[in-house]
């Protein structure tokens, strides 16, 4: 018998959302149509595939934890996505790293890469009718060992690493032809400095003229969709980061990009849902990176909190989940890796669904008269509408375990199949 914490069934649960003006029919239907992007390198903390071991130094990246099982190639590493996406409702879509390239034994650097070094991926997508999402991996390699790539003063370091975000442009134009929906290619730079730095200024013109030369090709935006990315602060990049919230946000304005808003990447006190409605203002669309950041950016598994709640609301009430590309970006080694997925996939979705059970009408309402004494109980009385009913019903009709017995299926796999990794 499945587990659950409801006492109520969804078709009473339906019957209170009813009585306060919302339609949890309405709100399956768009969770049922809102993918997440699953990020592989959850799997196997950020390794990737092109050589064995552990990240090379350079780019502020790091994964804590030695929870036994991870996988170690990606045969293993599709297997256990395959595993969590039993186990999570909806249909989703893959994001993946350039570094996670199946090289077949040749030597082959970063900027010669093409879609034949994913096309695995791309076959194992098709399989499963999931669309794919791209990153350039612009750190765990020798030339990024000073942690400085496109904005490197060396022009041939930096040649390079602009070599490699046009070849990973083209490859994310391919895998959204292949797979009949358009990729969003992020890019993400760790470049920045460990102490205080004298010339701020130097670092961002290169950065700018890297990104017009790696951008200068124009592609389909029904394959590709570029997205820039930008960062508070990382490890080795504690006093300046090159790529801040200011550069990319004037740079995406400037150029038409999406502008990738990470969860993890602004001060905690920062409120990510209130940039939402701001950056929209004028960029064509967002990529959201949801994770759950401690104190800095540590990637903590996402939960079912008031943060990641806020970001789901605001794409709710702003009516931006058109314009919006809902991936994680979270890597805990430290816990089982494929609970990690789903229950952090899974707590995204139940946030999106708060959000679209939200009493909307009530609140527009409360809020167009002036009234904010409705408007305050309102918000307070929508956390107790029984959520978990619907929720459960999502999980039904689309045949994943509702509360509770999606455990009992994870810490099998961990006995029967993980136990076995060393």
């Amino acid at each position: 018998m499945l587990l659950t914490m409801k006492s109520i069934s969804y078709s009473a649960a339906r019957d209170v959302y009813l009585e306060v003006g919302v339609e949890p029919e309405t709100a399956l239907e768009t969770l049922s149509r809102t993918p997440i992007s699953l990020h592989c390198w959850q799997g196997d903390d950020v390794g990737g595939f092109e050589r064995e071991g552990a990240l090379l130094e350079g780019g502020g990246i790091q994964a804590t934890g030695n929870f036994p099982g991870k996988a170690r190639t990606p045969d293993e590493l599709r297997m256990d996505l395959d595993k969590a996406l039993s186990l999570i409702p909806g249909h989703h879509r893959l994001n993946l790293h350039a570094c996670y390239a199946e090289l077949g034994g040749r030597t082959l650097d970063r900027n010669a890469y093409t879609l034949r070094e994913f096309q695995s991926w791309v076959d194992w997508c098709r399989a499963r009718q999931m669309g794919m999402d791209f990153n350039p991996t612009f750190f765990s390699h020798r030339l990024a060992a000073d942690g400085l790539t496109l904005t490197h003063p060396d022009s041939a370091i930096r040649a390079f690493w602009i070599e490699h975000g046009i070849a990973c442009r083209k490859i994310g134009a391919e895998m959204g032809r292949a797979l009949g929906s358009p990729t969003v290619t992020n890019i993400w730079i760790p470049d920045g400095s460990k102490d205080m730095p004298y010339d701020r200024k130097s670092p961002r013109e290169r950065l700018a003229d890297s990104l017009d030369a790696i951008l200068a090709e124009k592609i389909n935006p029904a394959h590709s969709l570029d997205a820039v990315e930008s960062k508070l602060f990382g490890i080795g990049s504690e006093s300046y980061v090159a790529g801040s919230h200011e550069f990319y946000l004037g740079y995406a304005i400037r150029h038409d990009l999406l502008y990738c808003l990470d969860a993890g990447h602004f001060h905690p006190t920062e409120s990510l849902a209130d940039k939402i409605s701001a950056i929209l203002q004028f960029v064509p669309g967002l990529l959201l990176h949801v994770s759950r950041g401690v104190r800095w950016d540590s990637d903590h598994v996402t939960l079912f909190d008031d943060p990641t709640r806020g970001i789901m609301e605001e794409l709710v009430r702003g009516q931006f989940l058109g314009r919006t590309h809902i991936g994680l970006d979270f890597f805990d080694a430290s816990i089982n890796r494929v609970a990690a997925w789903v229950i952090g996939t899974r707590a995204a979705l139940k946030s999106l669904l708060a959000a679209l059970l939200e009493p909307a009408r009530l609140l527009k309402e409360a809020e167009s008269s002036g009234d904010f004494t409705s408007r305050l109980a309102w918000f307070e009385e929508a956390r107790t509408l029984p959520l978990g009913a619907v929720w459960d019903e999502f999980c039904r009709r689309s045949e994943t375990p509702a509360t509770g017995a999606w455990i009992r299926e994870v810490k099998n796999y961990e006995k029967n199949v993980l136990a076995g990794r060393s």
